[in-house]
């Protein structure tokens, strides 16, 4: 198969004038558009792709064909090879296209530290993820996950890592992609210092990833609260659940009206880390009670 020539400074022209096209926007009718979506992590099947039961490529078939779920969120460690292998994502596309599933964002990590104290090893970092930020695009996501590793007091590494997001949104703004990103572990567990370094940002496409169970000991609802003015992505964490089918570390319920009320009714990405339950299992409980809540919030 050929592979498509197209030099990085061409790709950004094309899809530049690509999104200078003018689109009209679909009528939404606000009483009957759901109080969220519901979407796939592949995080939640790491167990079965790190065994090889089940490939990347094939994993919009099983979203939609083994749970019902028509949204997708790419984990890079599952094709890291393949950022700018352009035959592999235009099947990877289609593969979507063809189970009528939307490719939502892709979630990068290993690529460096965005907000590395040291400047060459940060500019790294940042060059590292321009690769995703054009497969993204070529699947058809709005973002792509991004982590705000640093180093330093309160303070310098949200200067670092805002300089190094900063500059990242920069470049992925010429394709009309976000980075978003995830309390996920370190200071960016901390929803006060996450906010901050937002806000120092302070780019329309640079944004956040709030995970329901990546606060450790900061309070996970304050932290929700306070990154969902920012968020243009959910994930809702889940390890276990009680003989009612409720999520045990997490009320969901109390959760995801945070959410919906702080104006936000896009993906919520299911995120299955539990081992009570084989992750199958495990996805499904989670579809079962975010379908049940917000059947409660539509009543």
């Amino acid at each position: 198969m050929t592979r498509d020539i197209l030099t990085r400074r061409s790709f950004v022209a094309a899809v530049a004038t690509l999104a200078a096209t003018p689109r009209l926007a679909p009528a939404v009718d606000p009483v009957a558009a759901p109080r969220f979506k519901i979407s796939l992590a592949e995080w939640s099947l790491h167990k079965t792709l790190f065994a090889g039961k089940l490939d990347n490529l094939d994993f919009p078939k099983a979203a939609k064909q083994q749970f019902g779920i028509d949204a997708v969120e790419y984990v890079n460690q599952f094709f890291k090879d393949k950022a700018k292998d352009s035959d592999y994502l235009a099947e990877l596309t289609k593969r979507a296209a063809d189970e009528g599933v939307t490719n939502v964002l892709v979630m990068c990590d290993g690529l460096g530290n965005l907000g590395d104290p040291d400047s060459a090893a940060r500019a790294k970092a940042i060059e590292n993820h321009f690769p995703w930020v054009e497969a993204a695009k070529r699947l058809g996501c709005h973002s792509i996950r991004v982590n705000a590793s640093s180093a330093g007091s309160f303070e310098e590494q949200q200067k670092l890592a805002a300089d190094g997001l900063g500059r990242l949104a920069d470049y992925a703004s010429q394709m009309q992609m976000n980075v978003i990103v995830e309390n996920h572990g370190g200071l960016s567990s901390n929803g006060a210092w996450l906010a901050g370094v937002m806000q120092l940002v302070a780019k329309p496409n640079c944004g956040t990833l709030p995970d329901f169970g990546n606060f450790h000991d900061y309070d996970r609802y304050r932290g929700v609260e306070e990154l969902m003015p920012f968020a243009k992505g959910v994930s809702a964490k889940s390890h276990e659940f009680d003989d009612a089918g409720n999520e045990v570390r997490t009320d969901y319920e109390r959760m995801l009206r945070l959410v919906v009320g702080a104006g936000y009714h896009g993906y919520v990405g299911i995120e299955y880390e539990g081992t009570a339950l084989p992750e199958a299992e495990g996805i499904l409980a989670t579809k079962k009670l975010l379908d049940r809540i917000r059947a409660n919030m539509a009543a």
